[in-house]
């Protein structure tokens, strides 16, 4: 019987050079997408999912996350007292229950593998999920669920996958494809940053991931790869060398790369534009914007 995915890891320990200064003193993952911290939004994918024990590898500087998940009493009292209960409500759920979350430091910063690797001894013999919140997905059903339903079908390590251009292969994990059924492909290998022309197949892994306990044994022993780190996909594919099922998933739903400063800013344009209470006013703006930068850029080819 496959055993139910209640345990994820958040790796979060790395340093948002990307987006300095403000994350000389801000960790990235509490800069706001809208008015949600990026991490709420992986939080909120990792519940929708059925996790309840969430485990954040962490490094120096990141008090200010720990801090987030925390209780607010005086500004709950605060809020209380005002009668704004959709504020208060608002706030409770960015609570965790005590018990439920545990943060571990990753003290060199040695790569993804090694970032999950950390997390070994709160993982245990259990299946697992992997959630980079960078990596923010928008979609009907949240991505890591579509996931977890396929995972109880088919058992096994599996991978968000998403299709790239060549020209980006070379930015992430490619998978090898073996046979494709819908939306869930079966993997025969994978590559960590392929030069470019030579990726295996257009699916590119994403930061999701549902994992077995072996491949905590596997990065055990791997050794660093790309870019002189130790890489999650070469213990995922060790998993494909040993003779276990790996598949990469094809979700539903749009992702964006908040790890970039550009994706970062075309997530909060799309996230902005699907709340009700912002949409009219962000959408009349944007309108605006567009036809004064085209009138400015017709001036400027004229003079």
């Amino acid at each position: 019987m496959k055993r139910k995915i209640t345990k994820a890891i958040f790796p979060v320990a790395g340093q948002g050079t990307r987006f300095l200064p403000a994350t000389k003193s801000i960790p990235k993952e509490i800069m706001t997408l809208v008015d949600r911290p990026l991490v709420q939004y992986a939080i909120d994918e990792a519940r929708a999912a059925g996790i309840k024990e969430f485990i954040f590898v962490t490094s120096r500087g990141k008090g200010a996350l720990e801090d987030y998940f925390d209780e607010a009493p005086e500004l709950e009292r605060s809020l209380r007292k005002k009668g704004k209960a959709d504020l208060l409500s608002e706030l409770k759920s960015t609570n965790m229950e005590s018990g439920a979350i545990a943060y571990i430091r990753q003290h060199q910063a040695m790569g993804l593998g090694h970032a999950v690797w950390c997390a070994r001894r709160l993982i245990g013999d259990e299946p697992f999920a992997v959630l980079l919140p960078d990596d923010v997905i928008s979609a009907q059903k949240p991505c890591l669920q579509q996931m977890v339903e396929a995972y109880e079908e088919t058992g096994g390590s599996m991978v968000a996958a998403m299709q790239v251009s060549s020209k980006d292969a070379s930015s992430y994990g490619m998978l090898d494809i073996e046979k494709e059924q819908g939306p869930l492909v079966s993997i025969k290998g994978m590559v960590e940053k392929p030069p470019l022309g030579q990726e295996p197949s257009n699916l590119a892994v994403i930061g999701r991931y549902i994992l077995t306990p072996s491949v905590m044994q596997n990065l055990t022993k791997i050794k660093r790869g790309a870019v002189d780190e130790i890489q999650l996909t070469d213990a995922i594919a060790q998993e494909i060398d040993q003779g276990r099922d790996v598949y990469g998933y094809q979700f539903s739903g749009q992702r964006f790369d908040c790890g970039s400063k550009a994706g970062f800013l075309q997530a909060t344009v799309a996230f902005g534009l699907e709340r009700d209470d912002l949409h009219d006013e962000f959408s009349e703006f944007l309108t605006d914007l567009k036809i004064s930068q085209s009138a400015a850029r017709a001036l400027k080819l004229g003079a």
